[in-house]
């Protein structure tokens, strides 16, 4: 009786030990209100995917909105960081000072997710971080961003894509990303073939398509998410979709970036990846109020 006891003591000290190891804090930045209803739905996005990560044991999840933690702690002890946000020169990450400090979590491990806009940052100093921190970036007159229903026909073997079946879904899916040289370090995770309406014309506007980079590719397949595994040990990934509020009810929608978010983070990825559900009462938390 007593070497059971004993063996059940050891059982409950390593079970307690294994929790507290994967005790996990994730930090979700949501952006500033952004277009019309429905669109770019920050806030109601993290706080829903944080309903989700709460549900993972072990993992605590926070949020903070308007582009910016206000508190100057927010990021210690986090795993992992999700930006959601309005993107381009008015990225509200790539101010001196928080690139500085979102750097200085970089070098420690820290895990960076971007989605949708907030994968978009000007070519240069920020360019070159997101390569480094995400493995690829939306640079102007390179990228495109249209709408098109992207079919993800085959999934690449991945702790990322684990419990993920082949999907196709509509939304503002950008592409033709800035990526580092040979795809050193980066694991394409979403790939599809875009319409070739969504390449533009000559003399057609940069951001559509009209780039004479992008319309010799018809027919060519194009990665809208992927992963990075740094040389400083740390993680990130880039996940362009995410302007329509509505896919995240999409089960292998929602899953993906799920798992992304705590593969960031180090986190071990179930065979059946991150389990989730939604409401349509879910769905319709948080959303902003947005001026005519």
């Amino acid at each position: 009786m007593k070497k059971w006891l004993d063996l059940h003591a050891l059982l409950v000290l390593f079970t307690a030990a294994h929790i507290s190891a994967a005790d996990m804090k994730i930090v979700l930045v949501a952006g500033k209100p952004s277009h019309g209803t429905g669109a770019h739905e920050f806030q109601a996005g993290c706080f829903l995917l944080k309903k989700c990560l709460d549900q993972v044991p072990g993992v605590r999840a926070e949020v903070h909105l308007n582009g910016w933690p206000t508190d100057s702690k927010a990021f210690e002890g986090a795993d992992a960081i999700f930006l959601y946000m309005d993107g381009g020169s008015g990225h509200p990450a790539i101010k001196p000072e928080r690139l500085k400090i979102l750097g200085e979590w970089m070098k420690k491990g820290v895990g960076l997710g971007c989605a949708h806009y907030a994968v978009e940052v000007p070519k240069g100093e920020a360019g070159q971080a997101w390569l480094d921190w995400t493995g690829g970036y939306f640079e102007t007159f390179w990228s495109v961003n249209p709408h098109w229903d992207a079919d993800f026909k085959t999934l690449p073997a991945h702790p990322v894509t684990r419990g993920v079946k082949p999907f196709k879904i509509n939304d503002e899916w950008y592409y033709h990303m800035r990526f580092p040289e040979g795809m050193k370090g980066v694991t394409p995770i979403l790939t599809s073939v875009p319409p070739d309406r969504t390449r533009g014309k000559p003399g057609a506007s940069s951001s559509h398509g009209g780039n004479p980079h992008v319309q010799p590719r018809l027919g060519m397949s194009e990665h809208v998410m992927w992963v990075i595994e740094r040389p400083d040990g740390g993680r990130g990934f880039g996940f362009t979709g995410g302007h329509f509020h509505r896919n995240w009810a999409h089960d292998d929608f929602r899953k993906i970036v799920l798992n992304a978010i705590l593969w960031t983070a180090k986190a071990d990825i179930p065979s059946d990846g991150v389990a989730s559900q939604v409401t349509p009462e879910d769905m319709a938390q948080n959303l902003d109020t947005k001026e005519k």
